[in-house]
């Protein structure tokens, strides 16, 4: 396995290949990240991951500084499960001067639900992760294609959109959330809950669980009950001392409010939700 820190260097790792495969990551890796390189690998002729924390979609108050760096340890993980160039650009490298041009996806996708709690979370996302292709592709002949989890559902929904109206020559696939065997969403983040924290964590994979099953009972009268429903179900997270930005039921294809054909149809909506434990925020979905 190869790890590269600048733009050169990758191109001319990746430049005897045609079909690169991309995992982008933040680090810290947990073994769904792992899972979406062994998906991967068999779609292409180079697998490649990048490791970055990107600025751009932390807010001030957020935690980029905290934010752990674990090259070391996550390039072991990685040449493990089979990756074989590893983009680990210091922040210089990927902006040279002040990035003044941004991608601003549409606000009926990107200003909900993450994009409502972290504005311009997404602008982020979408900017460097073109960035990102441009640097891995660019030197590409054959397929290309990029792999995103499933456990940040806006997220590949606003890329697999980007994709579509640039017209980029990718195509993405979604990788399934891994879960502990709990229940637990897996998470980068997971790291910074207490042992007691850890333990509470799972109640927010069940209440998505009950609001899934509460909206399907609800069938063709869900578009009246489901802002009631929804209520119900952070009610009752906040009873057990969380703090929930959102529990929701919502369409896939654009996370927009079911209508009673799309609550009738099967395999057509997604429970999401968000909600603070302690100091730590974490993010869940299942779709129904």
């Amino acid at each position: 396995m190869q790890l590269v820190h600048t733009i050169e260097d990758l191109r001319a790792a990746l430049r005897p290949f045609n079909a690169p495969v991309f995992v982008p990551t933040m680090g810290n890796l947990h073994d769904g990240h792992l899972a979406l390189v062994r998906t991967g690998k068999p779609l292409g002729d180079v697998t490649v991951s990048s490791i970055f924390v990107n600025r751009l979609q932390f807010a001030p108050h957020e935690d980029f500084d905290t934010y752990p760096r674990t090259l070391q340890a996550d390039c072991a993980r990685l040449e493990q499960s089979g990756c074989d160039v590893v983009f680990a650009p210091p922040e210089k490298e990927l902006y040279p001067e002040p990035q003044g041009f941004k991608l601003h996806p549409p606000a009926e996708l990107a200003d909900i639900l993450e994009g409502h709690f972290r504005p311009g979370f997404f602008i982020g996302v979408s900017t460097v992760v073109m960035k990102l292709f441009q640097c891995v592709f660019s030197e590409a002949k054959g397929p290309r294609h990029a792999l995103f989890g499933k456990k940040d559902y806006q997220q590949q929904l606003v890329i697999r959109r980007m994709v579509q109206q640039f017209a980029l020559p990718v195509t993405i696939v979604a990788g399934e959330t891994l879960r502990a065997p709990d229940g637990l969403a897996l998470s980068s983040r997971n790291g910074y809950l207490s042992e007691t924290e850890r333990a509470e964590a799972v109640q927010l994979s069940l209440a998505l669980r009950a609001l899934a099953r509460d909206a399907l009972a609800a069938a063709g009268s869900l578009p009246e009950k489901r802002e009631a429903l929804e209520a119900q179900a952070m009610r009752a997270l906040a009873l057990r001392g969380w703090q929930p930005d959102y529990l929701t039921v919502r369409r896939r294809s654009d996370l927009q409010p079911p209508s009673a054909p799309d609550a009738l149809a099967p395999q057509s909506m997604v429970v999401l939700g968000a909600a603070r434990l302690g100091n730590t925020r974490l993010i869940d979905n299942f779709e129904i």
